[in-house]
């Protein structure tokens, strides 16, 4: 049986690599490319502070190639509309008419990408839709994914919550109400290793920064690391393109 090409909406964070954990055991799926946003000011991934660098490098231990988009740091609708459109131009010419979003419970987000999907003329799939985030996030940190928490939002946590593991620790340390997926906000991750990973992604923590209402772990890439990738597994093709606006 062939399978289906597909774009994966991708922030390098625990929810995008469940994603693409779920669509790699469905078995239906060709990967063409992960899609990122990441601010031209910053050169990060809006929301999670996530270096572009350190992306490029977690698509090279993934296996796939890597679209990045550039858009200012606080976009309006139009200019974000019309940056992914440009960037999906081409894949919607071979076609590739179908992207996965990671998305767990938000109505509103998945509205809204439904209705841009179909202004683009893209048909959006949500592979882990309604599932329960607690035993979510527990597989994920069973199944031997490894995570740092990357930003937290200080109306939710404190500073010391960023930089930290996403472990069983950090999840019992949640105070009450908080998702332990992390699903409205309270904070985001960036994963390093996996078992979808060729390698892990070297990376290290320098800092804790606030900026508005957020406190951001500095991650970036250790240069003492040893072979980038492990010469026993094949690698898909790796590529990365850059769209601005």
């Amino acid at each position: 049986m062939s399978r289906t090409p597909i774009l994966v909406s991708h922030s390098g964070g625990k929810d995008s690599i469940l994603l693409i954990d779920q669509l790699l055991r469905e078995d239906r799926w060709d990967i063409v490319s992960l899609v990122t946003m990441v601010s031209r000011e910053d050169q990060w991934v809006s929301m999670h502070g996530v270096p572009r660098r350190l992306l490029e490098r977690q698509a090279e231990a993934l296996g796939f190639p890597l679209t990045v988009v550039e858009v200012p740091r606080f976009p309006s609708n139009e200019v974000y509309e019309s940056a992914l459109n440009q960037a999906l131009v081409t894949y919607k010419a071979e076609g590739v008419t179908t992207m996965a979003f990671g998305d767990l419970f938000l109505a509103d987000i998945r509205q809204y990408r439904e209705e841009l999907c179909q202004r683009l003329g893209i048909t959006p799939i949500f592979p882990l839709w309604e599932l329960p985030t607690r035993p979510l996030a527990e597989a994920f940190i069973t199944r031997g994914y490894r995570a740092v928490v990357c930003c937290v939002d200080a109306r939710c946590l404190m500073a010391d919550f960023a930089g930290r593991d996403y472990d069983a620790g950090f999840l019992q340390s949640l105070p009450d109400g908080v998702d332990w997926c992390g699903e409205n906000g309270e904070f985001h991750t960036f994963v390093w290793d996996g078992p979808v990973f060729h390698a892990p992604v070297p990376i290290c923590t320098e800092a804790t920064s606030q900026r508005g209402d957020f406190w951001y772990a500095e991650l970036n890439e250790r240069v003492d690391s040893p072979d980038r990738f492990r010469p026993d597994v094949e690698q898909k093709s790796k590529s990365v393109e850059w769209v601005d606006v």
